[in-house]
């Protein structure tokens, strides 16, 4: 893992973060963590995929565990944000070494549903048994003493959250990206440009100090090496796409306009089978192998 960085406690209240950087998908896991008792939760972590030969390794799983093992971290839940389209969730292996809660929103329900009719597998993917809990909006709970509060966020997906934990700091996934890059896409199904506009709106009413933690960074021209934080203030200021006070029906013509031009994730229909089953691949055949199943000329 090329890049690990931590982004200190800055008192009572306020977690210690640490974000390690993907290098193959340009992801951002965090461990977040409770200084007085040490007690973490894992968020958005990637489990190795290499789309060309099918496989999976579990290198980043073990670097990050190792991390908050060195760290004397007690890790009570596995958190994400979202079924991912560009990268394998780690979930369901953190759950079984671990045995510990694993959790999503709630509207993955409505993914797996949409996502059943473009596999055509109408009786793929049942979110209710892959994860221990589906969280709604504005759903509470706690790691260590810090209160930890969810925020239906979505936009990007039609049922992404995001988690604000302790006085200030929030995982907002692939909402915001760095100010100097702008905003997440939001062309993939049951995404939305609108929608995602609004999102931003709830998020940017977080105090001004809130510490922001994105989902991807690939760097820039200017700024070669990824980064991943920033503060609700730096957003409203200075976001490329929102940034001062950018009109709704603005935004909503540039992000279109932008998504237009992107190709699809490389993983995309791979991942999203395993993902809306947390990451668990799909049951053996009678021949003890896993298989996938790729729609073609759909997208």
């Amino acid at each position: 893992m090329k890049f690990a960085r931590t982004s200190a406690s800055s008192g009572a209240g306020s977690p210690d973060v640490t974000g390690f950087y993907d290098d193959a998908t340009g992801s951002i896991q965090y461990l977040v963590s409770d200084p007085s008792t040490r007690k973490a939760a894992l968020i958005d972590i990637v489990l190795g995929f290499r789309p060309q030969s099918a496989s999976t390794d579990p290198d980043s799983v073990d670097a990050i565990l190792r991390f908050a093992e060195h760290e004397e971290l007690e890790i009570e839940w596995i958190l994400d944000t979202h079924p991912h389209a560009d990268h394998l969730m780690a979930s369901s292996l953190l759950k079984e070494r671990l045995n510990k809660p694993n959790a999503i929103g709630e509207k993955v329900i409505e993914i797996a549903e949409l996502w059943r009719g473009h596999y055509n597998m109408p009786d793929a993917f049942d979110p209710r048994a892959d994860f221990d809990h589906l969280f709604q909006n504005a759903d509470q709970f706690e790691i260590g003493d810090l209160p930890v509060r969810v925020i239906l966020s979505p936009g990007h997906t039609l049922g992404s959250i995001s988690y604000v934990v302790g006085t200030d700091a929030a995982f907002v996934h692939d909402t915001f990206m760095q100010p100097d890059v702008g905003t997440s896409r939001a062309d993939f199904p049951g995404g939305s440009a609108a929608t995602l506009y609004d999102s931003l709106q709830t998020i940017l009413q977080l105090p001004d100090h809130t510490r922001l933690f994105i989902g991807h960074d690939y760097g820039t021209d200017n700024r070669p090496g990824p980064a991943w934080e920033s503060t609700v203030l730096e957003q409203r200021r200075h976001n490329a796409h929102i940034g001062g006070g950018t009109s709704k029906q603005a935004f909503v013509k540039q992000r279109e306009a932008r998504d237009k031009t992107l190709a699809l994730p490389d993983r995309m229909l791979h991942v999203l089978q395993m993902n809306l089953r947390a990451g668990r691949l799909p049951d053996p055949e009678d021949d003890g192998r896993h298989y996938l199943k790729i729609p073609m000329n759909t997208f």
